[in-house]
C-alpha cells in the first residue's frame, strides 16, 4: 500500500501569473496569507515531504522554510506546468510527486490518499484529480496529479521535442483518472484564481462554508 512517507508534494508557484498583470500569483493573499502558503500548509499533512516549484522571490518562498525548486531549464521562459513536474522529479528522492497549484487554495483534504487509491486501483503511474470548476461541471485538474518519479526520462522526452501540455503528455502515459465530485466532496475544491476578481471571489465564497 502506497504510504504518505513514499510521496514528495510540491506546490506550483512558478507561473507568469499573466492574467494577473504579470504579479507572482503564488504571494497573493487570501484569507490574509499567500496563496502558495495555503496550500503547502494544506499539503504538507499529506505527505511525507514538501517542496515549492517558483522561478521568481526565491527568498520570499525559501523563508517559509520548505526546499524551493525552480524551473529546470530557463526560469525566465515560465515553460509551464510541465517544467514544474520535470523539476520537481528531477530533485525529489521518493518514489512519487504529488502536484497541486498555488491557485487553488480550497483543494480537498484527502487528496493525496484518493489519489494513490486510484493509481494503485488502475495499476496506473500517474493519477489525476478531476472536479466541478465555478460553473459545476467536471472536469480534469491536471496540475493535480499523483507521478511515479521513475517516468521523469518519459516527461523529458516529451519536453525536448516540444511538448508542452500536461494533457497530451498524460495521455501517453499509463494514467487514471480520480473524480472529486461524490457527496460530502467541496464543490469549491477546485475554483481556480487566474484573476485578482476571481481571488476576491472565492474569497467571499469561502466566508460561506468551511472547507
Amino acid at each position: 500500500m502506497l504510504q504518505a512517507a513514499d510521496i514528495t508534494g510540491m506546490v506550483l508557484a512558478g507561473g507568469q501569473g499573466s492574467r494577473m498583470g504579470g504579479i507572482d500569483k503564488g504571494l497573493q493573499l487570501f484569507r490574509g496569507q499567500a496563496l502558495a502558503s495555503q496550500a503547502w500548509q494544506r499539503l504538507a499533512p499529506q505527505v511525507g515531504s514538501i517542496a515549492i516549484n517558483a522561478n521568481r522571490h526565491l527568498d520570499t518562498y525559501r523563508s517559509w522554510g520548505a526546499p524551493v525548486w525552480s524551473d529546470a531549464a530557463d526560469p525566465e521562459a515560465f515553460a509551464g506546468p510541465l517544467a514544474g513536474f520535470l523539476s520537481g522529479l528531477s530533485h525529489c528522492t521518493s518514489d512519487y510527486l504529488c502536484t497541486v497549484a498555488c491557485d487553488t487554495p480550497l483543494f480537498p483534504q484527502d487528496l493525496v490518499a484518493r489519489l494513490a487509491k486510484g493509481l494503485r486501483e488502475a495499476q496506473a503511474d500517474i493519477a489525476m484529480a478531476a472536479g466541478p470548476e465555478g460553473d459545476g461541471r467536471v472536469r480534469n485538474q491536471p496540475v493535480f496529479c499523483l507521478i511515479k518519479t521513475e517516468l521523469r526520462p518519459a516527461l523529458l522526452e516529451f519536453m525536448q521535442q516540444g511538448g508542452r501540455k500536461i494533457d497530451a503528455w498524460t495521455a501517453s502515459q499509463r494514467s487514471t483518472v480520480v473524480r472529486f465530485d461524490q457527496p460530502g466532496d467541496d464543490p469549491r475544491a477546485f475554483f481556480n484564481i487566474n484573476t485578482l476578481q476571481e481571488l476576491q471571489q472565492l474569497e467571499t465564497l469561502a466566508t460561506s462554508a468551511k472547507p
